[in-house]
């Protein structure tokens, strides 16, 4: 240490005294303290008096102080519902529905009706082929298919099945890079994981929802034209993964990235949450499978038009029908169409059929479950009163001419 007089000379003069006995002490006490320091610190902090982000580390040589913000830290997210959807989202494409304007509104320009989704199930012969439902494609003029990577193909129409509301897309296959696995919907366990994939409100392609199976087993009434009966039982999947409007032809995928249906319909009520509905994919192949051959479902086929007895008066049943009292179920024939396997069998119209191959049939809705679990070509014993005679006839089934 130097000081300077007040006439500036150029050299530090050398302090009087006892000036060195005192800088050997100040130089002894500042090594006694840093000692204390360092021996205490540790023990502070084991005492809980540091604060958790403590660090001595100086920052004069290089170094980083601590603090609680941690940068740049990596997590692992991949887990089964990602390394699921990893598998199928890809397949899942959006379907445009462009449709033929009326000549006084639109200038008879192509407009588009609306979108929905689609899964790719198969690649063959340069040519793709899409699932999807009948209503999202229902009076299309034009079809147009995007893929996942935002690739848009014309889309050619290969069948569609009303009754079971799907249908088969076909697209050139250059620009496919992926094809969906289909699983089995058979085993499915409720409370198990179901994801949906799809094309919400046509505007947010590849959207993913999660939930679980709510029933493996839900029927739902389809009122084909629409006159108040129920043509058919549909049994679906009940998932309460989210599926809104655009996601109808998606995907529902298990947790091994299978397409176990193909999503359909929801509730949509304003009181009602996570109530959707999915094809079964066990359902839904063999569909699939004659829509891409023949372009239509080949179902077994009758030739009756039927309604249930239960609309039919006590007073019509003795006196027009003729049937015993003892009679209260069946479906009445109010039509016989020529030709048909029920023409070719002496059935006619206002006999009454009661029974299939052994089974009570109650309802249309019946006669036609029980028939469309026999294959076309395949014989059906019929129990039916004519004019209050009980007969049994055999039937050979054709197939039906349009599903």
């Amino acid at each position: 240490m130097g000081y300077y007089d007040d006439d500036h000379e150029s050299g530090p003069k050398r302090q009087k005294g006892n000036r060195g006995g005192f800088l050997l002490a100040a130089l002894v006490g500042a090594i006694l303290g840093g000692l204390l320091i360092l021996f205490s610190v540790p023990a502070l902090g084991g005492m809980g008096l540091l604060p958790e982000n403590y660090s001595s580390s100086n920052n004069n040589n290089g170094g980083t102080e601590e603090s609680g913000i941690t940068k740049n830290v990596k997590v692992n997210v991949t887990n089964n519902v990602t390394d699921a959807v990893a598998k199928t989202r890809d397949t899942v494409v959006e379907v445009l529905n462009i449709q033929q304007g009326q000549f006084w509104n639109q200038g008879g320009k192509q407009q588009a009706a609306g979108s929905g989704s689609g899964v790719i199930y198969k690649k063959e012969g340069g040519k793709a082929y899409i699932v999807t439902n009948n209503h999202v494609v229902k009076d299309a003029s034009r079809l147009e298919v995007t893929l996942s990577n935002g690739t848009k193909l014309k889309g050619t129409l290969r069948g569609t099945d009303p009754l079971m509301d799907l249908a088969v897309v076909e697209v050139d296959a250059s620009k496919v890079k992926k094809v969906a696995q289909f699983g089995s919907s058979s085993s499915l366990k409720p409370g198990e994981p179901a994801i949906a994939i799809g094309n919400p409100l046509g505007t947010f392609p590849g959207s993913v929802t999660e939930g679980v199976v709510s029933s493996a087993d839900r029927t739902m009434p389809v009122d084909i034209d629409e006159d108040g009966n129920p043509d058919w039982q549909a049994e679906v999947i009940q998932t309460d993964a989210a599926i809104n409007p655009g996601n109808s032809g998606g995907a529902l995928v298990n947790i091994a990235g299978q397409v176990i249906g193909i999503n359909s319909s929801k509730i949509a009520q304003e009181e009602v949450e996570g109530i959707g509905f999915a094809i079964p994919a066990d359902t839904a192949k063999p569909i699939i499978s004659d829509l891409e051959k023949y372009g239509e479902v080949k179902r077994p086929f009758l030739g009756v038009g039927p309604i249930p007895l239960s609309q039919v008066s006590s007073y019509h049943r003795q006196t027009t029908l003729k049937l015993p009292s003892s009679v209260n179920s069946g479906v009445v024939v109010m039509d016989v169409e020529p030709l048909s396997p029920a023409d070719r069998a002496g059935i006619k119209e206002m006999d009454v059929i009661t029974e299939f191959d052994g089974k009570k049939i109650g309802s249309p809705l019946e006669l036609r479950k029980a028939l469309y679990k026999k294959k076309v070509g395949d014989k059906l014993d019929i129990t039916y009163y004519s004019k209050g005679k009980k007969k049994n006839v055999t039937v050979k089934l054709a197939m039906q001419k349009s599903s």
